[in-house]
């Protein structure tokens, strides 16, 4: 949205170029990503950044108002994990880039998660897109990164030896976002084990590295507590309900508590009015909203333009919302003329001893389809996937 950066990245830009970026990430981590980052960061101005942090203020505000109480009514009975904490470390919220009525361009918000992401990706694309395109240098993050990663390992390792800090994941190298797990792993030294690989003895867990028998102290936790079940023969020692003598980072209960079930809870006015399904008044209109499940994630079990025989068809109504569609604004032209929308994912940390969290990094999806996932672009579409945000401040 800062024509003078957009015409001269355009202008500058060459297929070898987002080559040496997706090498640099390999040579970085090990492994060429396995989601598409796109070929373009984006340029945000001043005034938008001020109205994305306002919102994000108002919000976590609103949140911290809100009783512990009320937010235990987000989490399932079967997935209600012992030793829950005051606030979550981690906190993620998403908004859409949008145009409104007056022709501002203006965030709406999307989604919010206390759930981790790629902290240490997105540092390394920043740092990949700088090395490549020097013009970009004096818009790059201020913080450095010695002290990005060390905000970040103490934060997930505390005062704890390394070695007994785990991150841990379903089938880690299976999943899409593995390469900011072995980024995770080499920048904090912890080791990456899977689940199914955790063992448990009394209330203590452990993993098994060359031979050794180790205790887990802290678990950096990337596991989404309710898809366990949709696994079909997943077998474990350690059940996330059980009382263990561990400390998690985050705990899981804060993924249901910070979701979607609190929307219709909030008010700004770059919050777009959600309601619960079983609360869905008479007065609105149902084309107007967006049909979403509770907890899904990544998007799945969203639908855009939801009618009145999929409402109908819903039983556990409270488990849904419906909220006020956006339309994201094309404002990011590609070198062939073409533009792509865009959404923003503010990426916080939130220390134990901390009244309010801390703004670490953005992260940013692009797309030319009308939702987020590049899944639903064409095929040789660009400008599109994962990337950053670079601004004059």
């Amino acid at each position: 949205m800062i024509p003078k950066y957009r015409k001269q990245f355009n202008a500058e830009f060459t297929q070898e170029k987002y080559q040496n970026i997706l090498d640099r990430l390999k040579e970085k981590s090990g492994i060429y990503p396995q989601f598409r980052v796109s070929e373009s960061p984006i340029f945000l101005t001043n005034e938008f950044i001020d109205k994305l942090h306002g919102a994000c203020d108002s919000i976590i505000s609103q949140i911290k108002e809100m009783s512990p109480a009320e937010l235990d009514m987000a989490i399932p009975d079967d997935c209600r994990v012992p030793n829950d904490t005051l606030q979550p470390h981690f906190f993620t919220i998403d908004f859409g880039i949008c145009r409104n009525e007056k022709g501002e361009i203006v965030p709406q918000l999307i989604e919010l998660q206390s759930f981790p992401t790629l902290y240490c990706f997105q540092k390394e694309l920043q740092n990949a897109f700088v090395d490549e395109y020097n013009f970009l240098k004096p818009l790059k993050t201020p913080k450095s990164d010695e002290e990005y990663y060390e905000e970040l390992k103490e934060l997930i390792v505390g005062d704890e030896n390394p070695e007994n800090v785990i991150l841990m994941e379903i089938y880690p190298d299976e999943q899409k976002t593995n390469i900011d797990f072995y980024l995770t792993k080499k920048r904090l030294g912890i080791e990456i084990v899977c689940l199914t690989k955790v063992k448990k003895e009394g209330l203590k867990l452990y993993y098994e590295k060359d031979g050794r028998k180790i205790q887990i102290k802290r678990i950096y936790n990337r596991v989404i507590f309710d898809e366990i079940n949709k696994i079909p023969n997943l077998k474990t020692e350690f059940d996330f309900r059980e009382e263990v003598d561990v400390k998690w980072i985050t705990h899981p209960n804060w993924f249901f508590k910070i979701s979607k079930f609190i929307l219709p809870k909030l008010t700004h006015e770059f919050v777009p009015k959600s309601y619960f399904l079983n609360d869905f008044p008479e007065t609105e209109k149902l084309e107007d909203f967006v049909l979403k499940p509770l907890f899904s994630f990544a998007g799945s079990g969203v639908n855009l333009n939801p009618t009145s025989e999929d409402v109908e068809k819903i039983e556990d109504r409270e488990n849904y919302i419906l909220q006020r569609k956006v339309e994201y604004a094309p404002l990011f032209e590609d070198i062939n003329g073409e533009f792509s929308k865009a959404e923003i994912r503010l990426l916080y940390i939130w220390d134990e001893n901390s009244d309010r969290p801390k703004l670490m990094e953005h992260l940013i999806r692009m797309t030319k389809a009308a939702m987020v996932n590049v899944d639903f672009n064409k095929k040789d579409a660009i400008w599109i996937g994962g990337t950053t945000a670079f601004t004059e401040r």
